[in-house]
């Protein structure tokens, strides 16, 4: 996991802006049609949703195949049907319909033919053809229950014949669908401007007079019915809801209720028709078929129904297609509006701003993970959002789900694009420098920390860690070369592991000497106490070492370290074809003098003042004294450290305490009893013996009143 930083957030914004803006655009717009269907699809695959058609408000009678095959009707044109329609309605609503309206458009009369038959036209010879069919119409709606169909256009439009519509009164509406750019039709319009007033659709009609209520509208576009407040994302338009897949609306095959009407069986009627809202409509293979928001999952031509005369067709089975009879999309619309079931779609502003957001959120998770991570946050974050999505459908709200999951894909994408081109580059290029010569632990703290050396030299605090082996030179003239190397390997080995293991990284070694740091490559806040655990875990393999390794048996190794906290420039130093990663600064130089500074005292490991104080409490220490090293005039107070707070064993704490007592008395030109506090413990520990020494020196000639406590070392 890779840690973020601010610049990769403002990245994921600007990504996530970007990306919200263009998936949410309006050439793009089709896209929140297509989460309409793809809701519409899961809906009907997971939830299923299937409901009795026996509780549907709306029923269709369907001039269907099976009529067109059956007598009288076969082999006729459709405007000698007339009189035989006005019966089925008659009946139908005898049988209490709430009201009943025509998806069909009858734009001529076969009274109005005016092909020769004989001495006069055809129109002639066929006058009052039609007068029972427009009885029927006159008395059907002068009771509220018949509403006739329209198509209204600038072009083409289509209209009843006027016979017809002085039947009805002009009880007159609309059947124009609202279709998008993708030619699907996934809303429905209110109203349309006829004469300046808004006049309602077919659909809005229909459920008004079954609701016995009127269509409030604004001049908005907003509408209202019995105290629903239509949903209209779209102003003036209903979203369909196609809840059941319109396989749970009744069909009824004129051809058949035709029969009916012939056998008298008026129950039948009553059964099938009473209460209902009843919509006469063609349901054939090839006309008048819609896309809608059903084409991905497959929408159905309602349910047959019942039978009252005839027998059902052969091969009646529904089977589930991508388009559906027009008539059904009148039917969930009317279904919509008397259930209060239509569906509520979020605003282009809450819309691009759920976008922006689940492509934000996809786009740092890019920043922080690697691609293949991501890619599994994207997917597994989608498919989350798209079963929340889904619950949300179920209760008739839409949530965009193509947008944010497209927008996001995106966003994935460009951040990738943008790591790879940008943000990772130094992290690359870093890897690559240190592969050969840093622990990939230490890489890797480098790198998540965010805080990269800058290539050429940077300031930095560091600790830096010097060790020496005491006498080697003679030790390493009675060993053979095998024998030298191997010892080496092994020394150093042990040693190195132990630095990287406490976050150091080594910057050279010099013979049998070791040199590191601890806070840079890799941020260290705690590197001056890192830097003091390795050199006593040093100290301690060494003597481990020397036990128990074959390679290192009679030879009594012992090494010295120095230890220096300060300023230090940092960073890949040398020539423009060969560089290495090192260090320079006084720093160095003191923790190399305070290496060699052991040998005076007999200790292994001295740290200056600095970096004792940072280390806090974690160490007890002991104050060896304050010298001045060569090449540097200010004198350094300088500690040893003697294990971790509270590890320490008794005869350190002794040790320790007679020698800063003995200390004490030292800088205060006490000196013989300095002397007689040094020498308690001069025969256990080297540094007190050199006190005692020096302390009895200056008791027989005392020093000028000059005289400073520092202890000025010659040489390195």
């Amino acid at each position: 996991m890779r840690r973020i930083g601010g610049r990769d957030i403002v990245a994921a914004i600007l990504i996530a802006l970007l990306a919200g803006a263009i998936f949410t655009s309006a050439p793009l717009q089709t896209l929140q049609g297509l989460s309409l269907d793809i809701l519409t699809a899961l809906r009907g695959k997971v939830v299923g949703e299937r409901r009795d058609p026996a509780t549907s408000p709306v029923v269709v009678v369907a001039i269907d195949g099976e009529t067109y095959e059956t007598p009288p009707f076969k082999g006729s044109p459709t405007q000698t049907w007339t009189r035989e329609i006005g019966r089925v309605l008659g009946s139908i609503s005898d049988g209490g319909a709430k009201v009943i309206g025509f998806d069909v458009i009858f734009k001529n009369s076969i009274e109005q033919s005016e092909i020769p038959f004989g001495d006069a036209p055809l129109g002639a010879r066929m006058r009052g053809f039609d007068r029972d069919y427009l009885i029927a119409l006159r008395q059907i709606s002068d009771n509220g229950k018949l509403v006739l169909g329209e198509i209204l256009s600038n072009d083409h439009p289509e209209v009843p014949y006027r016979a017809q519509r002085l039947a009805v009164r002009n009880n007159v509406r609309a059947l124009n669908v609202h279709t998008d750019a993708d030619d699907v039709i996934r809303r429905m319009p209110l109203s349309f401007s006829i004469e300046g007033k808004p006049v309602p659709t077919m659909a809005v009609e229909l459920a008004a007079r079954a609701l016995g209520a009127k269509v409030e509208m604004a001049p908005s576009g907003a509408a209202g019915l019995s105290g629903y407040a239509i949903p209209s994302t779209v102003p003036n338009t209903l979203t369909l809801n196609f809840r059941g897949l319109s396989r749970d609306v009744p069909t009824f095959s004129f051809a058949d209720l035709r029969a009916c009407v012939e056998k008298g069986d008026r129950d039948f009627f009553r059964r099938a028709f009473e209460g209902k809202v009843v919509l006469l409509g063609t349901v054939l293979n090839f006309e008048d078929r819609k896309l809608t928001s059903m084409r991905l999952s497959g929408g159905y031509d309602g349910t047959p129904s019942a039978r009252c005369a005839l027998p059902a067709a052969a091969g009646t089975a529904q089977k589930a297609r991508s388009d559906v009879a027009g008539v059904f999309v009148h039917a969930a619309a009317v279904r919509n509006l008397i259930e209060r079931d239509a569906v509520t779609e979020l605003g282009f502003p809450s819309r691009t701003l759920l976008t922006i957001a689940f492509a934000a959120v996809i786009a740092c998770a890019a920043g922080v993970f690697a691609p293949s991570g991501a890619v599994i946050a994207w997917l597994g974050l989608t498919i989350a959002y798209a079963v929340a999505a889904v619950g949300a459908f179920v209760h008739a709200l839409a949530l965009p789900l193509t947008e944010p999951a497209l927008a996001s894909l995106a966003a994935l994408a460009i951040m990738i694009g943008y790591r790879f081109v940008l943000a990772d580059r130094d992290e690359r290029f870093l890897r690559k420098s240190f592969a050969f010569y840093l622990a990939p632990e230490v890489i890797e703290t480098m790198v998540a920390s965010g805080k990269m050396p800058a290539l050429g030299g940077e300031m930095r605090n560091v600790t830096m860690f010097f060790s020496d082996l005491s006498g080697f030179s003679s030790i390493a003239e009675t060993m053979t070369p095998v024998e030298l190397v191997t010892l080496m390997n092994e020394y150093l080995s042990a040693m190195t592991d132990i630095i990287e293991g406490h976050g150091g990284y080594v910057d050279k070694y010099i013979g049998d000497s070791i040199v590191a740091m601890f806070g840079a490559p890799a941020d260290d806040p705690a590197h001056a106490r890192n830097a003091v655990r390795a050199a006593l875990k040093c100290h301690e393999t060494l003597a481990e070492l020397n036990e128990g390794h074959p390679a290192f048996a009679g030879h009594g190794l012992s090494h010295r370290i120095g230890l220096n906290s300060g300023e230090a420039v940092v960073g890949n130093i040398g020539s423009r074809r060969r560089f290495n990663y090192t260090v320079m600064s006084d720093t160095v130089n003191v923790a190399s003098r305070l290496e060699g500074a052991n040998k005076y005292y007999g200790t292994a490991i001295m740290a200056s003042e600095t970096t004792m104080a940072q280390t806090g409490d974690s160490f007890a220490w002991r104050e060896l004294d304050a010298i001045r090293v060569q090449g540097r005039g200010e004198a350094i107070r300088v500690f040893e450290p003697l294990a971790e707070t509270g590890a320490e064993s008794a005869e350190q704490a002794k040790v320790a305490a007679a020698y800063a007592e003995g200390l004490a008395c030292w800088r205060a030109r006490e000196f013989a009893k300095a002397a007689d506090a040094f020498v308690g413990v001069a025969e256990v520990d080297p540094a007190s013996a050199l006190f005692a020494k020096r302390a009895n020196a200056l008791t027989a000639n005392p020093p000028p009143p000059e005289w400073t406590p520092v202890n000025t070392l010659e040489g390195k």
